[in-house]
């Protein structure tokens, strides 16, 4: 079970593009109105609409990995891998990755605010009560934390290795529609991704036992001769001395002189 070859996990990885764009959007909308007395408090008070509150509500329910806000996979159509997925979601890095963005959101919205005047030109809502560029810029936060941590946890989940998801139980459809933040319509149903396979490792050649030379015809003869030989003494040697002593003996001497004297 590969979790890569679900296709709306990577999806979800769109709206880490999105993020710059939505910050400029975010600059245009607090462009349109003057700040009032007290900037701080009223930056604040829209990260805690914004933010603070969807972040809260995200870590009792996360938001179903299946859903794209305004469509999403029917609960009974949903394959056992995308069920034992819904599971793996609640684990604890995508927690903190969620947490790590909501404190994130104040910085970027005091910074985005402090330049909004450079835009005014350019904002739509030129002239308007500051309270409705706030409670815009508000939904518009709230936008960004949902996008947010459907990219966290897409990540989280691309990441898990196959015998982590084979290891999990698959979730109970009830379950998901009361644990899970189901939004959209449910008309969302794609195909699995194909992916290739590794190719299959060939098995090891077997090893054959090396077999022991045997000995050449005709050699166990030579091998007893030379093993009943006295130590020491060589062939050659033994040839030398019986043809000494043949030269010695006179009258064979005498035989081989009258055969070479005799006319051939």
């Amino acid at each position: 079970m590969n979790p890569r070859s679900e296709p709306l996990l990577w999806l979800q990885l769109i709206g880490l593009g999105a993020l710059p764009l939505q910050a400029l959007l975010l600059l245009l909308l607090l462009a349109g109105s003057d700040p009032g007395r007290l900037p701080g408090l009223e930056r604040l008070f829209t990260w805690a609409i914004g933010a603070l509150l969807p972040a809260l509500l995200l870590l009792r329910r996360p938001a179903d990995p299946f859903s794209l806000l305004l469509v999403s996979t029917p609960l009974r159509a949903r394959r056992e891998l995308q069920r034992r997925l819904s599971t793996l979601q609640g684990a604890l890095p995508p927690k903190v990755g969620l947490a790590a963005g909501i404190a994130g959101a104040l910085p970027l919205l005091v910074w985005v605010d402090e330049h909004a005047a450079l835009a005014a030109a350019l904002s739509p809502l030129d002239g308007s009560p500051r309270l409705v560029a706030l409670l815009l810029a508000a939904l518009l936060l709230a936008m960004v934390v949902w996008q947010w941590q459907q990219a966290i946890q897409s990540l989280w989940l691309l990441s898990r290795p196959a015998a982590a998801v084979a290891a999990a139980t698959p979730m109970l459809t009830a379950d998901i529609g009361d644990q899970r933040l189901c939004i959209g319509l449910p008309l969302l149903l794609p195909d699995p991704l194909k992916l290739p396979e590794p190719p299959a490792k060939p098995p090891p050649p077997a090893t054959r036992p090396e077999a022991t030379p045997e000995p050449a015809q005709g050699a166990e003869p030579i091998i007893e001769a030379v093993a009943a030989a006295e130590p020491g003494a060589e062939p050659d040697e033994e040839v030398a001395e019986s043809e000494a002593e043949v030269v010695a003996d006179p009258e064979v001497a005498a035989e081989v002189e009258n055969e070479s004297e005799s006319p051939s």
